[in-house]
């Protein structure tokens, strides 16, 4: 079982990741990253970050040398796991922290939730309902920025049955 990732071990990490780079980027954490350092759960299995793709080579340099012992996934412009976010998620996402080169901010709740929609296995379920519950999700809110997102690797009909699901079961 990987090693559980808490909020201290994700600083610790991006202040080495930091010491890397050379130029000021900005990195959101997304999926149980964000969460973690939201305090919305506790710790996370592996480390989730999304930035423009400009920073993508210098990113992509600095985790290699890093080879910090867990998994480190990388997402671009917006593109989250199986869908594109709204035009907007940088604007809604969480400042956490600024760091010498990086400003470190977590994607809000609202997007948290929208993007495990679209994969929503047993732990995506669970962050789900953590997400909902203690951000204080409304339905009403769910469904609109479910209608925002531009949807890429998973079929509409099967975000729908997904949101329908969510919808039904945790409100």
């Amino acid at each position: 079982m990987p090693s559980e990732i808490g909020k201290q071990r994700l600083f610790d990490f991006i202040e080495e990741l930091d010491k890397e780079l050379t130029e000021k980027i900005r990195i959101t954490a997304v999926g149980g990253t964000a969460m973690t350092l939201l305090d919305l759960k506790n710790s996370t299995r592996d480390v989730d970050f999304e930035s423009s793709s400009k920073n993508e080579k210098a990113l992509l340099k600095a985790k290699e040398t890093l080879n910090p012992g867990f998994e480190i996934d990388l997402f671009w412009n917006g593109l989250i796991f199986a869908q594109q976010l709204p035009d907007d998620y940088n604007e809604k996402a969480i400042p956490i922290k600024e760091f010498e080169h990086i400003e470190l901010f977590a994607l809000s709740p609202l997007d948290i939730v929208v993007s495990k929609i679209a994969r929503f296995n047993e732990r995506d379920e669970q962050d789900i309902k953590a997400c909902i519950q203690k951000a204080s999700i409304t339905k009403e809110q769910l469904k609109e920025r479910a209608s925002q997102l531009g949807l890429t690797a998973i079929t509409a009909e099967d975000f729908r049955y997904h949101l329908t699901l969510v919808l039904e079961q945790m409100f």
